[in-house]
């Protein structure tokens, strides 16, 4: 039977799929509107589960509050010109809308929220079906406090951040939101990082402790023995040396016989102490880049966001915060 173009544009309306697959399954229903989206969803449904193995490296990432509740959540999908579709985007609003309305724990929550007469979790499936890339909810986090600021990072949907303060200071908050977007803080404070953090931190900075004792050993070995320290960097500086008549292939070989030896000795004759002295200045420094009331405010790096907060009040702090991105860091 024939389809009228009014037909179309209301399905395609209704769907959000494109004119084509709407004609067809218009066409397959005999003008039947619920048989036409069923047919849709089916083929939708079918073409999400073909692309189930695909990468989600694009997407959208959005950010609201309410009194007592802020929830952000990221709708991912395969590619950037689908992740900046009207649709795309008011799909993700309404799943973060519905989200902050139910006030939602868990991303499994969210996913098994009605929305439209259908689930979350179909919603999604559907939309995969009809743009023909694996979509997913993913990055759904939420704080529960009063005076919640939230930033949208230049309003492009891949980086959004929450802060919630002890008191209502709106342009302290909002100020906090972009040092968090801007300097990626793991924790508040120290005592905020975890234990198996600060345990993987410390193991760091112990080896490259270590290491660069052991390098300051090697290059003294070599300077002495009348080496040209960037000639013995590496394998590759070796066979240039060799290659421009710098080092003979004997002096090449007594430069690593001098490094592995001197490397084996200094490892073993390092001072535990002296070690871990070094290695928790590095914790320290760590702490002082990585926890959100320890770092430089990054509008004035004069102070620290501590002294920024105290300025306007000397009670004010930061209670919690969360930050999301689809960007790689």
């Amino acid at each position: 039977m024939a389809v009228s173009i009014e037909d179309i544009k209301k399905l395609r309306a209704m769907t959000g799929a494109g004119l084509a697959d709407v004609k067809k399954a218009l066409t397959e229903a005999e003008g039947d509107f619920d048989k036409a989206m069923e047919l849709i969803r089916e083929r939708g449904l079918a073409i999400a589960a073909k692309r189930s193995d695909r990468e989600t490296s694009n997407g959208c990432v959005l950010v609201k509050a309410v009194e007592g509740f802020g929830a952000m959540i990221a709708l991912k999908c395969e590619t950037d010109f689908v992740a900046n579709g009207k649709d795309f985007i008011a799909l993700t609003q309404a799943i973060l809308d519905t989200a902050v309305e139910n006030r939602c724990k868990t991303i499994d929550e969210v996913l098994a929220l009605p929305l439209n007469g259908e689930t979350v979790q179909s919603a999604v499936t559907a939309r995969s079906g009809i743009t023909g890339e694996k979509m997913e909810l993913d990055g759904y986090l939420t704080i529960e406090a009063d005076n919640i600021y939230i930033y949208n990072h230049q309003n492009i949907n891949l980086l959004c951040t929450m802060v919630a303060l002890n008191k209502p200071f709106e342009t302290e908050g909002h100020a906090l939101t972009m040092q968090v977007a801007a300097m990626n803080p793991v924790a508040i404070n120290e005592a905020g990082v975890s234990e198996e953090i600060k345990a993987s931190e410390f193991k760091v900075a112990v080896e490259k402790t270590k290491e660069e004792q052991v390098e300051k050993a090697v290059q003294a070995a070599l300077k002495k023995a009348g080496f040209n320290l960037y000639i013995a960097e590496n394998e590759e500086h070796l066979a240039e040396g060799i290659s421009k008549n710098m080092i003979t292939e004997a002096q090449a070989e007594e430069i690593r016989k001098i490094k592995a030896e001197v490397a084996e000795e200094k490892m073993k004759t390092l001072p535990a102490e002296m070690i871990e002295r070094i290695a928790q200045g590095r914790m320290n420094k760590f702490y002082k880049e990585s926890c959100l009331l320890n770092q430089e405010f990054i509008q004035d790096s004069k102070m620290t966001v501590t002294d920024y907060l105290k300025a306007a009040d000397k009670e004010l702090t930061v209670i919690d915060f969360k930050r999301f991105t689809l960007r790689a860091e």
